[in-house]
């Protein structure tokens, strides 16, 4: 364990909490934005984070930082298959973390004195409920994601009970219900009747090889995020209301909606890429509403067959595209290989591909956030 408090230089403020975020960027971001705000509120911050996909510390002088072991080879990190990634470092980071949390509330009883209030982690982060019960400590889980987006996937283990899994027996089972009601829905139009308003082509699909192992990843950190001391939203109560409803109904704890962070602090610092400013001299000469923004985020992987698909379909649209192609996006590629000889140059300068982009000013690739950062933010996205 590395501890790297002693090289930062921090400010004294009474209490302290210790954050652990998810290892990815989507994830981290969130995280360090919710350590700044509460570092407004007058505590002290304390990261713990894995040595993979580790933040740049330097850009964080006023926490502490410790990192951890987390046993993972570079095969098995750079795995394009997310959920065998989340489960295997559910398991190997139990031990190194339960030592590090240890190690900072034994220093509580130094000369520092700063009473350690508590845990605030990543809701994936499932194992680490039991060890702050074991150490007596509060856990609060951060949920990055929609109120609405968690429900629907905290519905995965009953979906997979009624025949939903895979999609295709999912629309024979509503099929059939239908046939016997004297109704007739389109398959992708059938409705969800556990899920209102969704429809089955709404229910996400995950693709992974490991499907019973998704449905125990869901059911455990939803099972943990019960017993937990409160839940911490990147979301907003107006944008949010009838979802926080009902996830108030199924999870009896405290919730706190306080989103979306990055109106409060940016989180450009933690990107795990380099960003490619050129997107956004480009972005400057485009008609104002005119572009179409397209990125995978940082986890996604595609085919080249789909790959090549996107690309025509950008091309055939006539229409200006940001097209963010993430090194390692397409499977068997180091990035745009793929594309055919010529094609850059038949559009003209219509399209504007990069490895990775300033989040604020080119918008995110989440429709969820699209939509915060339409009703928070001042940045210029006129061209989006």
């Amino acid at each position: 364990m590395d501890v790297l408090g002693d090289s930062h230089i921090h400010q004294k403020k009474g209490r302290r909490l210790i954050l652990f975020p998810l290892p990815l960027q989507g994830h981290i971001n969130p995280m360090l934005q919710l350590a700044n705000i509460l570092y407004s509120k007058a505590f002290s911050i304390t990261i713990i984070h894995t040595n993979f996909n580790s933040p740049n510390t330097s850009n964080y002088p006023e926490f502490s930082f410790c990192s951890i072991e987390d046993s993972s080879s570079e095969t098995e990190a750079s795995t394009a298959d997310l959920v065998a990634l989340l489960s295997l470092l559910n398991v190997q980071c139990v031990v190194p973390f339960r030592n590090c949390l240890a190690k900072l509330l034994s220093n509580v009883e130094g000369e520092e004195k700063e009473p350690i209030a508590c845990l605030i982690t990543d809701a994936t982060w499932y194992f680490t409920q039991a060890v702050a019960e074991s150490l007596k400590l509060s856990r609060i889980v951060l949920r990055t994601n929609s109120v609405s987006s968690f429900l629907v996937f905290a519905a995965f283990p009953v979906l997979s009970q009624k025949g939903y899994f895979p999609i295709r027996g999912a629309i024979k089972l509503v099929l059939a219900s239908s046939i016997n009601d004297n109704f007739i829905y389109s398959q992708s139009e059938a409705p969800v009747p556990e899920l209102p308003p969704l429809r089955v082509k709404d229910i996400p699909v995950v693709e992974t090889c490991y499907r019973e192992t998704l449905h125990r990843l869901v059911t455990e950190a939803t099972n943990q995020m019960k017993v937990s001391s409160g839940c911490i939203w990147n979301s907003l109560q107006d944008l949010d209301l009838a979802s926080l409803t009902k996830f108030q109904q199924d999870f009896p704890i405290p919730m706190f909606p306080i989103g979306p962070f990055h109106n409060f602090f940016s989180a450009s610092s933690s990107s795990l890429l380099a960003h490619d400013q050129t997107s956004i001299s480009w972005l400057d000469k485009q008609t104002p509403k005119s572009v179409i923004y397209v990125s995978f985020g940082s986890i996604a992987a595609i085919n080249e067959t789909e790959f090549l698909e996107v690309a025509w379909g950008l091309a055939n649209s006539k229409v200006p595209f940001l097209w963010v192609v993430r090194p390692g996006l397409v499977r068997g590629a180091e990035w745009i290989e793929p594309l055919p000889q010529g094609f850059l140059e038949t559009l003209d300068g219509r399209g504007h591909i990069v490895k990775w982009s300033p989040p604020a000013r080119s918008a995110s690739s989440s429709c969820h956030w699209r939509i915060l950062d339409t009703l928070w933010l001042e940045f210029d996205i006129g061209k989006l």
